[in-house]
């Protein structure tokens, strides 16, 4: 296994600006550390401080009674790690929802169970407060005021790896309910009302119809970058997929009104917004079947992105400007997960790291490095498991 000065000196990262890309571990043993998502913000507003998670364990899905610390990172004094908070409601992929509330220099959020029910938390770093929401949420509004949230005992059960062990989901048995579904929440009063029910998507037709005993569920939410809509994934496997499943991509108000089929053939996958009315996703399109695709909200525009460079599915994101998208891998043949950027106006891909994924990280506890970049576009941090400590947290400089 390659030990970080090896790993540095054999990297294939090459040139942003004339001179290599500097990567370090900003975590280390004997805990094992990641963040999870890609698109949620692990960064502050500085740029400095950078949320992460702790565990003591890996390679089995999370019980009932498994806790892990969260914690903060100050990347300008060595690294140096404060614990804020622990929690019980997490998963290998998603973490515990963990992220930086938008607007805020102080607040951060995170999922917890408490008293039999998911909640969220938010917690004030500099004053070391922490109150309690009344429900868990997925993806906070641009200003920091809403966030919308999906049924996660569900989640657990359709699809482990998102969502959270401890809490059955009372309508297992139930393949479309109508109680349950996507719910929106005010941050400041807790507010929350169930906006679209599984029912409402699953009555819109489907091409072909669904399939035989087809259990409906929803994930992968995330507004748009000005708070106006949201997007989701609307999931069901039946007797067709089998262990797999099929994927309808929607668009939606905040208030979860003017519902959109943005994608319905099937396939979407990882999607990021690039601004208030375009969605970048891997999906299947009878154009140049799985690629990348920019899609314009509420029409049938399409356009193929890097088609012969952007060749596998990844977890894309736009640095800030919009002048490169920022992607990964899953591990190809020979198990290394490739960082890079794609530069949308030359078609030029600028490779970040070749990280090798070690054979164990499989399946639900995969360690995916789903790059994340800080506000001045300067860093990205990954998970990555190529060290030979455990998934750990790696900060590479752009700079």
């Amino acid at each position: 296994m390659l030990n970080r000065r090896s790993f540095l000196l054999s990297s294939t990262a090459v040139l942003l600006k004339g001179e290599p890309v500097k990567i370090r571990a900003i975590t280390k043993a004997p805990g094992l550390h990641w963040f999870g998502y890609y698109d949620k913000l692990q960064f502050d507003p500085t740029s400095r401080h950078v949320l992460g998670m702790q565990v003591d364990f890996e390679h089995r899905s999370p019980r009932p009674d498994d806790v892990i610390q969260l914690g903060v990172i100050d990347t300008g004094q060595g690294d140096k790690w404060k614990q804020i908070g622990e929690t019980r409601a997490w998963n290998w992929q998603q973490g515990a929802m963990l992220q930086w509330v938008p607007g805020s220099r102080d607040e951060v959020i995170w999922n917890d169970r408490v008293d039999g029910r998911f909640v969220a938390k938010v917690h004030n770093v500099k004053t070391g407060r922490t109150r309690q929401l009344p429900a868990p949420v997925y993806t906070l509004s641009p200003d920091g005021k809403t966030a919308i949230y999906p049924d996660f005992r569900r989640l657990n059960d359709c699809r482990p790896g998102y969502g959270y062990a401890g809490l059955p989901d009372p309508n297992k048995e139930k393949l479309v309910p109508e109680d349950a579904g996507i719910w929106r929440m005010d941050l400041a009063s807790g507010r929350n009302e169930l906006l679209i029910p599984f029912s409402e998507a699953a009555r819109i037709p489907y091409p072909g119809g669904y399939s035989n005993g087809a259990k409906h569920w929803f994930n992968h939410l995330l507004y748009n970058t000005d708070g106006t809509r949201f997007i989701f994934l609307h999931r069901w496997r039946g007797d067709k997929e089998g262990t797999s499943f099929s994927t309808r991509m929607f668009t939606a108000n905040g208030d979860g009104k003017e519902l959109y089929i943005l994608d319905p053939y099937g396939k979407t996958s990882h999607f990021i917004w690039r601004d208030p009315e375009h969605v970048l996703a891997w999906a299947w399109h009878p154009s140049k079947g799985e690629k990348f695709y920019l899609y314009k909200d509420r029409t049938e525009q399409v356009e193929c992105i890097g088609p012969d460079v952007m060749t596998v599915n990844g977890h894309c994101t736009y640095l800030p400007g919009g002048r490169y998208v920022l992607n990964d891998t899953y591990p190809d043949k020979q198990r290394n997960q490739n960082v890079f950027l794609y530069e949308l106006s030359t078609g030029k891909k600028v490779p970040l790291g070749s990280f090798p994924s070690p054979k164990e990280y499989t399946g639900e506890w995969r360690c995916d490095t789903h790059p994340r970049y800080s506000p001045d576009g300067r860093k990205v941090v990954i998970d990555s498991a190529h060290g030979g400590t455990g998934r750990q947290m790696y900060l590479i400089d752009l700079a």
